[in-house]
C-alpha cells in the first residue's frame, strides 16, 4: 500500500455541546480512491468538514503530507491541497458555469496554468463547456455535480474530497460520474469519497472505512469488505 497522504489520529469533533465523531483514526494512500460509508447520520459529512478546517477539532490531530492542519484554517488547508466538493454541490447562484470553475482556483496566480486546467474541466465533462454561460444552479442534479468536481479540481489538489457523489441522480449519471473519478485518479490526484450508496462507493474505491455512531468499526480492502457476509447484510441488502 502506499504511503499515507492524509492520517486521522484519536480525532473527536462536533457541534457545540453535540459530539459527533469519536475517536476517529484512518489514513488515506497516496495516489488512492478511499471510501467512507455508514448510514445517515453516521459523522460522515462531519468528518469531512473537519478535515477541511470548516468544523474545528475538539481533540485529536489531522496531518496532511507529514504536515499538522488541524488548527489551520479552510482557506489554508486548501491552499496545502485539499480541496471539498460539499453534499448538494453548494454552487454559486447568479453565477455562470464558467465563474463557479474560476472560484476553484481563487487562491491560484498561475494564470496560464488555470486556463490549462479549466480546458482539462472541459475536456472531462464536455457539457459543462456546452453550458459555460448558463447560470450553474440551473443546470441538472448531474450537471451540478459535475461543475462542483470541477470546482474542486481547479484548485489543482493533491487530495479532493467528495460528499455523497450519487445523492439524488440516475443510476447512468452516477455511473459517468465514477468512470470521470476513476479518469481523474488513473492521472495522479488522490480522492476521499463519502458515499451512502455502498455498492456505488465499493465499485470505485480500493479501500474503505465504514463510520458507525461516529466511531469507525471497520477498515480494509473494499474488495474483502464486499465479500464480508455482515457487510453485505447490512450495507448491500444481499
Amino acid at each position: 500500500m502506499a504511503e499515507p497522504i492524509l492520517t486521522v489520529a484519536g480525532l473527536a469533533a462536533g457541534y457545540g455541546d453535540v459530539r459527533v465523531l469519536w475517536d476517529i483514526n484512518l489514513t488515506v494512500a497516496a495516489g488512492e480512491i478511499t471510501c467512507i460509508v455508514g448510514s445517515n447520520g453516521a459523522g460522515k459529512t462531519t468528518l469531512l468538514r473537519t478535515i477541511s478546517g470548516l468544523v474545528p477539532a475538539a481533540s485529536g490531530r489531522i496531518a496532511f503530507q507529514g504536515e499538522d492542519t488541524t488548527v489551520l484554517a479552510p482557506d489554508q488547508i486548501l491552499g496545502r491541497g485539499i480541496a471539498h466538493v460539499p453534499e448538494g454541490r453548494r454552487l454559486f447562484r447568479g453565477l455562470s458555469v464558467h465563474d463557479n470553475l474560476l472560484l476553484g482556483a481563487y487562491l491560484r496566480k498561475d494564470t496560464a496554468e488555470v486556463q490549462r486546467d479549466l480546458d482539462d474541466v472541459f475536456t472531462l465533462f464536455p457539457i459543462l463547456k456546452d453550458r459555460r454561460k448558463q447560470d450553474a444552479t440551473t443546470l441538472s442534479g448531474g450537471e451540478q455535480q459535475m461543475c462542483a468536481i470541477g470546482r474542486g479540481i481547479m484548485s489543482r489538489p493533491k487530495l479532493l474530497m467528495i460528499d455523497e457523489l450519487s445523492l439524488g441522480l440516475a443510476p447512468r449519471l452516477v455511473e459517468r460520474l465514477s468512470e470521470a473519478l476513476l479518469e481523474i485518479n488513473r492521472n495522479g490526484l488522490t480522492i476521499l469519497l463519502v458515499e451512502q450508496d455502498v455498492m456505488t462507493a465499493f465499485e470505485i474505491a480500493r479501500h474503505a472505512l465504514i463510520i458507525e455512531t461516529g466511531r469507525v468499526s471497520r477498515t480494509g480492502s473494499t474488495a474483502a469488505l464486499a465479500d464480508d457476509p455482515s457487510i453485505r447484510e447490512a450495507y448491500l441488502g444481499i
